[in-house]
């Protein structure tokens, strides 16, 4: 399926319904994330969405920022943002834009509508506003300050706007309908304020726009033609036109909402990434286990997998929860076909070979993606002594270990078959080499190289092996929805112990040497991996799981719940 467009759904029939009436000419879409934490899977999904919206149809689109709440945005986030949408692949040209920028024309509009009696000044408390506000099926009360002169509340406006007033003493609330079944018609605020500095603006302001006064105004100044939302915004929508239609020469969008992307086995809410951040459950923002895009680009994962899922989980008006492992299988189906394949042994056990001579290297081929030609093939030199996965040999197998045990037989891949003859323990009994034997006659090419046997390792010589760090990493929740909890519990009480296995004294092939950030490998039975663009050092390399070979949660699962 292609990466470059979304399939044809509701949307694209409003798109062209409204082309055809003429109500648009051309098609301007914009994403506008809030920079108070990272993006994550599902600011993806409105990423992949806007850029591929106008781009399907020869427009544009806007990156924004609504930066109207001064207490939780910071630059970090908003050149986090930055480099996420552009890692995806997208060009928001000279279209950068900041809601800051607009509160000077915000402010202006809401004089307009004080002046044409439709905003008042309110000097009720919070807890007096919402008790006021009432319950969808009973008509709200109106507030005591409701009724204030035109006069009164342009002073007290101007007044707010000078920082004359403490937080919380008033606010700025639109007239509309007390009766409304629609709880956002009910006098909704407008400003309120808020005496901290804003990371763009510095001091200039202490009164801030709410989120709903200023969405629909900087879709209108920007001559967005259809504003894509998430469906919590449907019923914001009302209230949007409410307060566009109070301006005949502003520029009126369309909205249009989706619904949004839910993944199992994490979160998706920024109070809750910001609060397993903030409280250390995780290593930043950028922690391989989260569903942010920073950490999925850490974990190895591609920007044309997260596009190529996004496409291929559609769009729609209907809520659902998307399996991880379908994001999984994506990113698994793409490194197949691209990814180099190397050995590594991440829990090793020195094997020796007692009848290989103790000086010889052998450089052996190995092709390095056997699903593609051009990939081309590499050397690995083959010696005495080498390095096994540990898990590979069993002094006392049960009947189904096909692998490595005494008097047993197995290949070494690219290789030679060897034979176990010995087993050397230290003094706590644990061991620490196997002496094997090999068959001269059983390498690539040689009269017995067809001989079969039941099993084929991976290894890694020992005398030119990488030593390496590798970070295994599984679903950061044992439950699919961590939010819907026991009695007693919160979401922190699923958080998979087993979310991050380190191996600590891997064994890589020397051509692991040179890798760099950005490049995957398949470690041989292992998984795919990639260099981890944080910790890694020329000295000790490390490495992030980006996925297993194949779906291995279910078996993950019963052993947690053993």
């Amino acid at each position: 399926m292609s990466t470059n467009v979304y399939p044809d759904n509701f949307i694209d029939d409003a798109i062209r319904s409204d082309i055809e009436k003429g109500r648009f000419t051309s098609v301007h879409t914009r994403f506008p994330p809030e920079p108070n934490g990272y993006l994550h899977i599902g600011h993806a999904k409105s990423i992949v969405l806007n850029f591929s919206i106008a781009k399907k149809y020869n427009g544009k689109c806007n990156l924004r920022f609504d930066d109207t709440n001064p207490e939780k945005e910071t630059d970090e986030f908003v050149n986090s943002i930055i480099e996420d949408v552009r890692w995806l692949g997208f060009d928001w040209e000279d279209r950068l834009f900041f809601a800051s920028d607009y509160y000077e024309r915000m402010y202006e509009l809401a004089v307009r509508l004080i002046k044409a009696g439709k905003a008042y000044v309110d000097h009720s408390s919070a807890e007096e506003i919402s008790r006021m506000r009432g319950v969808p099926t009973e008509p709200g009360i109106e507030s005591p300050y409701r009724n204030r002169s035109i006069k009164e509340n342009l002073e007290l406006f101007e007044k707010m706007r000078k920082g004359e007033f403490a937080e919380g003493e008033c606010v700025l609330r639109a007239k509309i309908d007390m009766s409304s079944p629609n709880m956002h018609l009910r006098d909704p605020i407008m400003y309120r304020i808020r005496k901290v500095s804003h990371f763009r603006q510095g001091d200039k302001w202490c009164i801030y726009p709410t989120y709903d006064w200023a969405h629909g105004l900087e879709d209108s100044f920007e001559g967005i033609s259809h504003s894509i939302c998430t469906m919590e915004f449907e019923v914001h929508r009302p209230l949007y036109d409410w307060f566009l239609n109070q301006f005949e020469d502003l520029h009126h969008p369309r909205q249009i909402e989706f619904a949004r992307l839910n993944l199992s086995h994490t979160v998706m809410s920024k109070r809750l990434l910001t609060q397993l951040v903030t409280e250390g459950h995780v290593d930043g923002w950028d922690d391989p286990r989260l569903p942010t895009i920073a950490g999925l680009r850490r974990r190895g994962f591609t920007p044309s997998s997260i596009r190529n899922f996004c496409h291929r989980i559609g769009v729609s008006k209907v809520d659902s929860t998307v399996d991880m492992a379908f994001l999984e299988a994506v990113i698994r189906e793409e490194l197949n076909k691209t990814a180099e394949r190397r050995m590594a042994v991440l829990n090793p056990v020195k094997l020796v070979i007692t009848n290989y001579p103790e000086d010889k290297v052998e450089m052996l081929i190995s092709e390095n993606n056997p699903e593609d030609d051009s990939a081309g093939t590499r050397e690995i030199p083959f010696c005495r002594e080498l390095y096994i996965e540990a898990d590979d040999f069993m002094e006392d197998p049960p009947k189904k270990f096909f692998r490595l045990a005494p008097g047993r037989e197995v290949r070494l891949k690219h290789a030679y078959i060897v034979k176990c003859q010995e087993v050397i323990k230290d003094a706590q009994g644990n061991i620490t080499e196997l002496r094997c034997t090999y068959d001269p006659e059983t390498k690539s090419g040689g009269p017995e190289a067809n001989r079969k046997v039941k099993a084929t390792l991976h290894w890694v010589s020992a005398r030119h092996a990488v030593n390496a760090e590798v970070r295994l990493y599984e679903r950061l929740f044992t439950r699919e929805n961590p939010l819907d909890t026991e009695e007693d519990k919160t979401f922190l009480d699923y958080i998979n112990p087993n979310s991050l296995t380190i191996c600590t004294d891997a064994k890589l092939e020397p051509a692991l040497k040179d890798a760099q950030p950005g490049k995957n490998y398949q470690f041989l039975r292992k998984g795919y991996f990639c260099l981890d663009s944080k910790y890694s050092t020329p000295q000790k390399p490390v490495f992030n799981r980006t996925v297993t070979l194949k779906d291995e949660w279910e078996k993950l699962k019963k052993k947690m719940s053993q």
